[in-house]
């Protein structure tokens, strides 16, 4: 059985992911602090991913590195970029340099609804050039470059899986991510509903689910491709999540307010990569939607 570590394993994707993989992987979850409700089959180790010597020592005994840590997002890049390139990019480099030499497969978790920027041409594939718009993506980006430099001097196995804007249960909007996630929890709290924009933004929402099970098919897998998109391929709008919310019996509460600088305006990503190694059936839009709003209303 492999051993697996997440780094940033209690946050939103780390969580759910440590749940999956947990069935058929023995898995370690390292943060800075244990969550308050730990999961028995999950071995959780408290450290912090910056400090040089406990990251070397986690890394003993691992077959698979899933590095899941962000110190920033969309949101407040723009004005903690410094904390984003000194220190997330500069550690991912470190912990890189380490996985190559105790022979570790590394699984990078980058962001396929930034690093692409503005793209012409949509569902967007893993070849187009990245031409990120805020600092989160251009971050992203940076430790991808250093990534696949590792990869052609070392003829390391490392990935990159660009995942495209990921919702569903352990999600918390408040740390600066998650449309679906603050839609949903506002309505059901009577609450009102902030759209930046006229609310025609598209964006490729996955169910977390499915992020998991793709993220589960890059573990085992050994081919010569090193980028995946791990989306729906599905463009949805903001004015759509609405109007399906609506559907399902919601009363949402919107006003739309001045759009941002930081935000691209459509982003579908093309996932037939990931689709040829992936056994799973991707939830559409609509079965994702339902299955958190059970989930919320319980």
């Amino acid at each position: 059985m492999k051993n697996v570590l997440i780094i940033g394993g209690n946050g939103f994707i780390g969580t759910n992911l440590a749940r999956y993989l947990s069935k058929d992987f023995k898995v370690y979850s390292f943060d800075i602090q244990n969550p308050k409700e730990k999961n028995p089959y999950v071995t959780y180790i408290e450290g912090d991913f910056f400090d040089d010597e406990m990251l070397e020592n986690v890394l003993e005994n691992i077959d698979v590195v899933i590095h899941s840590l962000s110190t920033v997002n969309p949101g407040n890049s723009n004005k903690r970029f410094m904390q984003g390139y000194s220190r997330d990019f500069v550690q991912s480099a470190y912990l890189f340099d380490l996985c190559v030499q105790k022979n570790i497969k590394v699984i990078f978790l980058s962001s396929g609804g930034t690093v692409y920027g503005i793209q012409e041409e949509q569902p967007i594939k893993e070849t187009a050039l990245a031409n990120p718009i805020n600092h989160y993506g251009s971050v992203k980006l940076c430790i991808e470059t250093v990534l696949k430099t590792f990869n052609k001097q070392s003829h390391s196995n490392m990935l990159i899986a660009r995942i495209s804007n990921p919702y569903g249960p352990g999600q918390d909007f408040n740390k600066g991510v998650g449309f679906i996630d603050a839609a949903l929890k506002k309505t059901l709290n009577h609450e009102q509903i902030e759209i930046w924009g006229d609310g025609s933004v598209v964006r490729d929402y996955i169910y977390i689910e499915d992020v998991c099970e793709m993220i589960g098919s890059l573990i085992n897998y050994n081919g010569k491709e090193e980028v995946f998109n791990l989306s729906s391929n599905q463009g949805i709008s903001l004015n759509d999540v609405i109007e399906k919310m609506k559907k399902f019996g919601l009363k949402p509460d919107v006003v739309y307010k001045e759009a941002r600088s930081v935000d691209v305006p459509k982003v579908i990503l093309d996932n037939h990569k990931i689709a040829h190694i992936h056994e799973f059936k991707i939830r559409s839009f609509d079965e994702g939607l339902k299955l958190y709003i059970d989930y919320l209303r319980k």
